[in-house]
């Protein structure tokens, strides 16, 4: 049996970094971790081959080569995912399709043979069966959250890493908490079920063994969800990580009561962690208490990333406005907590009704939902109708996005957070980060309007904070990247009339 699996190609957003791929010479910041797990999944004597859209275009013969194409995709990926889709039913192929988007809304999709949805370790192998006894149904879906200690490493064989930032290994599914908007809690749950320390470490070998030295993205949505397993496991990796020179730096998501864990700070930070991104979503008390964002409402957010940077963990944010509490204040208070907390990563986005969330739920009952989530909230376009007017809400948050990357204010923010951020993490640098650092040199010190702000970052971090001027250099490449999404966003005149 010839498979053949495909991910779909995702636009330029705020997490695709793709002006950054150019100073280092890549072609995508993350390989598909969930068709590499399902190609561990399928059957070993059969053939596989991966495409990723992403970093290599899709031919004719590949298509023609496979007996089924498997498709997963993202919410932000339909397009591409229906474009492939189209493709390969031109060619006579059954097409298999799953993932969060397939999950949460299979209607959109069109001339799909057979879903395989919600956790593939349950669906996966129904279907398998009923294939092979010419009996496969269209539809295979299950409420069951899988225990994932037996979940195989992912096959990294299937793709170049060479084209690739990052290389993402997964460590638990599930969130603890019931954030209105947040559809994690729909596709994982909310019991936080994590793999075994020596599986962990497996994969992380498995990626040693292939040659990987660079970053690690440990892409649960909340990797504390489970502190009393997560403190049981990072001692072995810190362990592992002394007995291996410290190969990886690694990234990860988190809930922001991280910060009033000082030995789960520690330890992260013996095990290489050196950026952690939170959910911080506003600093309305009341917009918090409405999203039921309740863990964000007993803490000083300010201090807890004060106090996360000066453990060596570089805080990338996660904002919304939109929430039916908040007033026209908002722009300028999310503003204000954004430049005097320097988190320099914000994400900023106008907040999405995701199909099947709560929020979801309850707008549609209230009447208001206008259309699907393109899976993308940085950009100019509401999906429901909000309480401070559509217009309003578009002026306030393309304010919100002008003011925090325009360059003086971004600059300014890196400076904030040099001032507080303590680097704990080892790493060495090489070829291409010099290569990337002269670049930079080139393209922000001396084409670009930010080229002032670039020298004096630079020969300051230089002078006062040597140890995080590699730090400053790659916080300067991603604002160019946050600069160019930036621009579509304040220029976009979308429809205000409803």
């Amino acid at each position: 049996m010839n498979i053949l699996l495909v991910y779909p190609e995702y636009p330029e957003t705020f997490w695709s970094f793709k002006s950054v791929l150019k100073y280092i010479s890549k072609k995508a910041a993350y390989p598909p971790l969930g068709l590499m797990t399902i190609a561990a999944l399928l059957p070993q004597e059969w053939s596989k081959q991966l495409v990723d859209v992403n970093v290599t275009k899709l031919k004719d013969e590949q298509i023609d080569w496979a007996d089924y194409v498997f498709i997963g995709a993202m919410i932000i990926q339909i397009p591409s995912a229906q474009e492939i889709i189209n493709r390969c039913k031109a060619r006579g192929k059954v097409v298999v399709v799953g993932g969060p988007a397939a999950t949460s809304q299979p209607e959109v999709f069109q001339g799909v043979d057979h879903f395989v949805l919600n956790e593939a370790e349950v669906t996966l192998p129904l279907f398998l069966s009923d294939l092979a006894r010419g009996n496969a149904q269209p539809v295979y879906t299950s409420a069951i959250h899988p225990d994932i200690s037996q979940t195989p490493a992912p096959l990294w064989s299937l793709i170049n890493m060479k084209h690739y930032v990052s290389m993402p290994i997964q460590y638990s599914r599930g969130c603890p908490f019931n954030c209105e908007f947040c559809d994690i809690i729909i596709l994982y749950g909310r019991q936080p079920r994590t793999k075994s320390p020596q599986q962990l470490l497996t994969e992380i070998q498995s990626l040693y063994d292939a040659g990987w030295r660079r970053e690690l993205f440990i892409v649960d949505d909340n990797f504390i969800g489970n502190k009393k397993n997560v403190k049981a496991m990072l001692p072995h990796l810190i362990r592992w990580q002394k007995e291996h020179n410290y190969p990886f730096q690694i990234i990860t998501e988190a809930s922001v009561d991280l910060a009033r864990d000082p030995e789960l700070m520690k330890m992260m930070s013996q095990a290489n962690f050196n950026k952690v991104f939170l959910g911080l979503e506003t600093p309305s008390l009341d917009s918090l208490k409405e999203c039921n964002k309740l863990q964000n409402t007993n803490t000083d957010l300010e201090e807890s990333i004060r106090i996360l940077h000066t453990n060596g963990l570089q805080v990338m944010g996660g904002f919304i406005v939109g929430f039916d509490s908040d007033t026209k204040r908002i722009f300028e208070d999310q503003i204000r907590f954004i430049q005097n907390s320097g988190v320099v990563t914000a994400m900023v986005g106008i907040l999405n009704a995701l199909p099947q969330t709560q929020l979801w739920h309850r707008l549609r009952r209230e009447g208001r939902l206008l259309q699907n989530s393109s899976g993308l909230n940085t950009d100019a376009n509401v999906n429901f109708i909000p309480r401070m007017g559509i217009t309003e809400l578009l002026e306030g948050y393309q304010k919100v996005i002008s003011t925090i990357y325009h360059p003086r204010h971004y600059y300014q923010r890196i400076h904030v957070f040099l001032k507080n951020y303590q680097p704990t993490t080892i790493h060495k640098i090489n070829g291409k980060d010099l290569l990337a650092a002269a670049k930079s040199m080139w393209k922000i010190g001396l084409l670009s309007r930010a080229r002032f702000l670039y020298w004096k970052l630079l020969l300051k971090t230089a002078l006062t904070r040597i140890k995080s001027l590699p730090t400053a250099v790659e916080l300067a490449i991603m604002g160019a990247h946050f600069e160019k999404i930036s621009r579509p966003i304040i220029r976009a005149k979308s429809d205000r009339s409803v």
